[in-house]
């Protein structure tokens, strides 16, 4: 390893807050977030933290940015591995689900969607409104690959089809953190088989 590769001290200390900060949140949510238990966890002073970020709203915007890597990270690296097509597309939704069944106690993303999506504009409505859209925009186009290769019609409504699929994850999520996971799992996957086989030539 090169000395460019390696992290600086205060890039190291960010990264250490920010992921004790996503502990934190997927606990008690984006808005739960309280820098004194932040600090302690981390044995900083609050003032070392918001050294860091400058305050509990970049704090909160930093985490939101984490977290989407992380989860892109864990659903779409692995399903690129996969050729174009439907298989990328079922490896995709398999990894969601995936992540469904490791954080169904506590996701910061659906949790933000939750938090924010009622109330009047602002930097962390917009993030989040720009992090769903940008997931669903990701899903649209491996839906379009999966079009292109000929594993779905020729005139399938992409926007749609990931309306549908995501509505179903949805509800994965839903019930995953309020009932079983096995069940709503097998209940899940039944929905997307039957979904993706309505737009299959």
């Amino acid at each position: 390893m090169n000395a460019t590769t390696i992290p600086s001290k205060g890039a190291a200390t960010r990264e250490l807050i920010l992921e004790h900060a996503y502990q934190l949140a997927r606990q008690d949510g984006l808005e739960g977030l309280s820098i004194g238990a932040l600090a302690l966890g981390v044995g900083m002073s609050k003032s070392g933290v918001f050294a860091h970020f400058g305050s509990r709203e970049e704090l909160q915007l930093a985490l939101l940015d984490a977290t989407t890597r992380r989860f892109l990270d864990f659903v779409v690296r692995p399903a690129v591995q996969q050729p174009r097509g439907l298989r990328r597309l079922r490896a995709i939704l398999q990894q969601w689900s995936e992540w469904v069944r490791i954080h169904h106690s506590g996701c910061v993303l659906m949790s933000a969607v939750v938090e924010y999506d009622g109330r009047e504009d602002g930097p962390l409505r917009r993030h989040v409104k720009e992090q769903q859209t940008g997931w669903r925009n990701e899903v649209m186009r491996a839906i379009r690959q999966t079009v292109e290769v000929g594993d779905l019609k020729a005139d399938t409504d992409a926007e749609q089809l990931a309306f549908e699929l995501y509505s179903v994850m949805l509800g994965l999520h839903h019930d995953a953190s309020l009932f079983d996971f096995d069940e709503a799992h097998r209940r899940t996957w039944a929905a997307i088989d039957r979904l993706l086989a309505s737009y299959q030539p």
